[in-house]
């Protein structure tokens, strides 16, 4: 059967265990929460790491561009006209007698033919304005003629009739009538010699004006002339035609490109500099073309006033042989040398941090196994390195590539 028992008493020592486990319990956790958080590691394969020194630092700007000729003639459509024959091909070396095209528009035609009608009917009408003008003067000379004719014979009688007054063997008034007679025939003398002089100065403006009216229609002739032949498209110049985009049917347009061709001489690299970047570019920089076969070097030489699509273009001159398979169109990457500052700290270009700005970048341990963030001051910046100005010595060692998904710890361990 059962026997009840009394309780056991806890003994002094048994509290004691208690409130000593207590104690460790409550110093444990006031510990854990003292601790740091666990910082996050990092593959150090995956990071990208540069050490900070001193020496030359050389500020450069990077831009893609275009190899272009220095020389390009264009050939445009003078009139508008339908592509008839097609008789060359792009990449192809042309002379200046080289025909191109063939074009055809009935109405150029047309109107050609209509400015030598009406220049075969101005030159006609020159003609006869010239023999009518002649005729009329012949006839005027004619008449001066007669009148002179007239006057000389009635002068003869006056002298006759004077002569046989004074002997008084005619009446008085027969010599005063006489008289008279001279002086009307020598006044109608006058009056027709000034007429063949008005008709004379006359003809030879009328003639100047129907000449002026005969060589306007013949410039007029000339220009259609031109208009007609221009549709026989010629090169115009010794070259490699580029581009020729017209094909048989097609219709162009007055003005419109029919041909590039591209004239022998050098080429220069034409680069899109961002405008950011663009500032510190002055003319007579020295450059360096990487055109994927080798490196052309080069200096600026134009440097264009409008920013187009966040870029600038500038014109970079190439000297010396170019690389092989350096050709018209070929991408390059630019490379223009800014400035060169002696004995200033600087380090490979971070991934984030503008130029004057500060940036935080994590600097690695003396060990290498943790890196920390701190406060970096930036300078000048060029294509691959940035100017330190505060925040690193000489020697130290900071990761460079992104590290944006760390942004809120302040370390990190490199495994």
């Amino acid at each position: 059967m059962d026997i009840p028992r009394a309780p056991a008493r806890r003994g002094r020592k048994q509290l004691m265990y208690g409130a000593l486990a207590l104690l460790a319990v409550v110093l444990a956790t006031v510990g854990l929460r003292g601790l740091k958080p666990a910082a996050p590691r990092v593959d150090r394969a995956a990071i990208w790491i540069d050490s900070v020194v001193r020496g030359p630092l050389v500020i450069e700007v990077r831009g893609p561009g275009t190899l272009v000729p220095e020389r390009i003639r264009y050939i445009s459509a003078v009139t508008a006209g339908r592509v008839e024959r097609r008789l060359a091909e792009a990449g192809q070396a042309v002379k200046t007698e080289t025909v191109l095209l063939e074009l055809s528009n009935p109405d150029v035609q047309l109107e050609a033919l209509e400015s030598e009608r009406q220049l075969t009917g101005s030159r006609a009408d020159a003609v006869n304005l010239r023999a009518n003008l002649t005729s009329q003067r012949l006839n005027q000379e004619a008449q001066v003629a007669g009148a002179r004719a007239a006057f000389l014979d009635a002068r003869r009688n006056g002298e006759a009739a004077e002569s046989l007054a004074a002997k008084e063997l005619i009446a008085p008034n027969e010599a005063s009538r006489a008289r008279d007679h001279v002086e009307e025939l020598s006044t109608r003398y006058k009056l027709e010699q000034e007429r063949l002089a008005v008709i004379t100065q006359a003809a030879d403006s009328q003639v100047s004006l129907q000449q002026a009216q005969v060589d306007r229609l013949g410039d007029v002739n000339q220009f259609q002339r031109g208009r007609v032949r221009s549709m026989v498209v010629k090169a115009g110049a010794d070259g490699i035609l580029q581009e020729l985009p017209l094909e048989v049917g097609q219709w162009a347009q007055s003005g419109a490109t029919l041909a590039r061709i591209v004239e022998p001489g050098r080429l220069k690299a034409v680069l899109r500099i961002p405008e950011t970047q663009a500032k510190d570019v002055t003319i007579g920089q020295p450059a360096a073309i990487d055109t994927r076969n080798g490196i052309a070097r080069g200096k600026v030489i134009r440097i264009d006033p409008a920013v187009q699509n966040g870029t600038v273009t500038v014109d970079v001159s190439l000297g010396g042989e170019l690389p092989r398979g350096a050709r018209p169109d070929l991408s390059v990457d630019g490379t223009i040398q800014v400035e060169r500052l002696d004995n200033v700290l600087h380090l490979g270009r971070p991934a984030f941090g503008q130029s004057g700005g500060t940036v935080g970048l994590f600097k690695l341990s003396p060990d290498g196994t943790e890196a920390i963030r701190a406060p970096v001051r930036l300078g000048r910046t060029s294509v691959n390195t940035v100017e330190i100005l505060g925040g690193l010595q000489p020697g130290d060692k900071v990761i460079i590539s992104d590290m944006s998904r760390h942004d809120g710890v302040e370390r990190v361990r490199v495994e």
